[in-house]
């Protein structure tokens, strides 16, 4: 028979095999919780940020749609209205006026279908066409803008300073959607005595500032001190919309937006877009 010394000499390895056995199943266990803990947590963060870039792009797709019919659809109000004033005594301005409106509604219809063919491809798969950025115009359209405004009713003056030069995309359609939204706003709510738009090219930085006289009814914008408030419902739900849109396209690239009525009457848009950021 063994003895007592023989049976712990045996009993001691295989208890310590059989403890680390079940430590090492504990901590195999514990390991597969932390991994599944852990691809949970992944998991979540990737559906967040998921979540977060489709509020973002519905953000953006809004911003988008309310530039395109907002200006174009001003635009053809005013000169419908101009034709219609005009109509039985001065044929000739009510035809131009009206050409007017259909150089508008086509400028819609086509940066619309170039938006929805952007957002929704061809069904058999080929790209939507060559230039899949066309809906966002840069400052190299300003001049049909301006042309498009002055015709309207609107006259403008615009500056440029500084040495031009090529624009990142992003700070080439805001800024370029920064002087469209303003000189709407003046076309649909000022009284027609005009509006000067500066652009100024600094080392650090792009300037946009945008001044019209006329009746102060920019909504969304710094109230003077003891001003009164002069908005119309229509105005407030399309200015505030469009300003609270460019405040969050110049916040993105780390500008500043500041919108207020002037002390003269009118209003001034002022913009700050750094150039150097990366």
């Amino acid at each position: 028979m063994w003895g007592i010394g023989t049976t712990l000499a045996v009993a001691v390895p295989v208890l310590a095999a059989a403890g680390l056995a079940l430590a090492l199943h504990r901590a195999r266990r514990l390991h597969r919780a932390v991994l599944e803990e852990r691809g949970w947590l992944l998991e979540r963060e990737r559906a967040s940020a998921a979540e977060s870039a489709v509020r973002a792009e519905r953000t953006r797709i809004a911003a988008e749609l309310h530039d395109i019919v907002s200006h174009n659809v001003s635009v053809m109000v005013v000169q419908a209205g101009a034709a219609r004033e005009v109509l039985a005594t001065l044929p000739d301005e009510a035809a131009a006026a009206m050409a007017a409106v259909e150089a508008a509604g086509r400028d819609a219809m086509t940066e619309l279908r170039q938006l929805l063919g952007l957002l929704a491809p061809p069904a058999d798969g080929s790209e939507p066409g060559p230039d899949p950025l066309a809906p966002q115009p840069g400052l190299n359209r300003l001049g049909s803008l301006v042309d498009r405004i002055s015709f309207a009713g609107l006259p403008v003056e615009v500056r440029i300073s500084g040495e031009p030069r090529p624009l990142p995309g992003g700070i080439d359609v805001t800024a370029y959607r920064i002087v469209q939204e303003a000189l709407t706003n003046a076309l649909k709510h000022g009284d027609g005595s005009g509006a000067d738009v500066t652009i100024r090219y600094t080392g650090r930085a792009l300037r946009v500032e945008v001044l019209n006289g006329g009746p102060s009814v920019l909504t969304g914008a710094a109230p003077l001190p003891h001003a009164r408030t002069t908005t119309t419902a229509s105005a407030a739900e399309g200015a505030g919309h469009g300003l609270a849109a460019l405040r969050e396209r110049v916040a993105v690239h780390g500008g500043d937006l500041d919108a207020r009525r002037r002390l003269g009457g009118g209003y001034r848009v002022r913009a700050r877009i750094p150039l150097d950021r990366p």
